[in-house]
């Protein structure tokens, strides 16, 4: 039963990223990257726009019967993706990039019976340090 739940997590998980980016995309960003990894530190999208990058976190979930996507996203989390941006940026592909301004952005994908809602929140945090 608990690998039935996991692959369900993971199959909305993999679809609310679909639904990011096609929406990113349209909003006029380019994608660089898809669940970045560098070592144990993780970004869910890396873009690129007209104003900087962005360091997307996507949180995706069936109705928000409960708080909102994004409020899943706390200090802890904040901290860990700040830390994973620093490392991207001193990568082969990070480094051109080191001088833009850099966003960390939320999308929530909410799935509802006829359909889904996205959500984006530019500038979700702005962390103090790393």
């Amino acid at each position: 039963m608990e690998n039935k739940v996991n692959n369900h997590r993971q199959t909305i998980g993999r679809l609310g990223e679909d639904i990011a980016c096609s929406y990113l995309e349209g909003i006029g960003h380019t994608i660089l990257e898809r669940n970045w990894r560098g070592g144990h530190l993780e970004i869910d999208i890396i873009s690129v726009s007209s104003d900087g990058i962005h360091f997307v976190e996507v949180k995706a979930r069936k109705s928000s019967i409960q708080a909102p996507p994004q409020d899943n996203v706390g200090a802890v989390k904040q901290k860990r993706i700040a830390r994973a941006a620093l490392k991207y940026l001193n990568t082969k592909s990070g480094l051109p990039r080191r001088d833009m301004e850099c966003f960390f952005d939320v999308v929530a994908v909410t799935f509802e019976a006829d359909g889904y809602h996205v959500e984006w929140i530019p500038q979700a945090f702005t962390p103090l340090y790393i």
